[in-house]
């Protein structure tokens, strides 16, 4: 049987929510920049088929100045392997959130519903980070774009 939130709970859920989603936020973005990291070591640079660096840059792709590209591959391993461990740490969170019987919907702004009963109807409790306290809600059939506020809860 589900666990189900009222408005008290889910906000006294907020402190501890709030950090979790800031640290998996913080973990995606990280999650970016050593993707980006290692296609720009490894993805050749070409422009109309042919390889065209700029004068006094290294192109994305090509071996740094100094590196050789068994260097090359050893930091591309080695930025592989941080992935997967932020990968792990983004899985743990969302875990732990999945726990609390929260839904996660979207780890950029930080939007998640909380299960909800209301004379006997499923509906979700909805907040995004950014906002003070629980104080909208949809029903268990819509979305954010049907979010409406608590003063409208019948």
């Amino acid at each position: 049987m589900p666990d189900f939130y009222d408005f008290e709970r889910a906000n006294a859920r907020l402190p501890e929510l709030r950090e979790t989603l800031l640290q998996l936020r913080g973990l995606r973005d990280e999650v970016v920049v050593v993707r980006d990291r290692i296609v720009e070591l490894n993805a050749p640079a070409v422009a109309g088929g042919v390889a065209s660096p700029t004068a006094g840059a290294t192109p994305p792709g090509a071996t740094p100045p100094g590196a050789t590209r068994a260097e090359v591959d050893q930091e591309t391993h080695r930025l592989r392997l941080r992935l997967q461990g932020l990968f792990d740490q983004m899985q743990a969170t969302v875990l732990e959130i999945d726990e609390w019987g929260i839904q996660l919907r979207e780890i950029e702004t930080g939007l998640v519903d909380f299960p909800a009963l209301v004379a006997g109807r499923p509906i979700w409790l909805c907040w995004r980070l950014g906002e003070d306290r629980v104080e909208w809600w949809h029903e268990a059939s819509e979305g954010f774009d049907g979010r409406r506020r608590i003063e409208d809860l019948t």
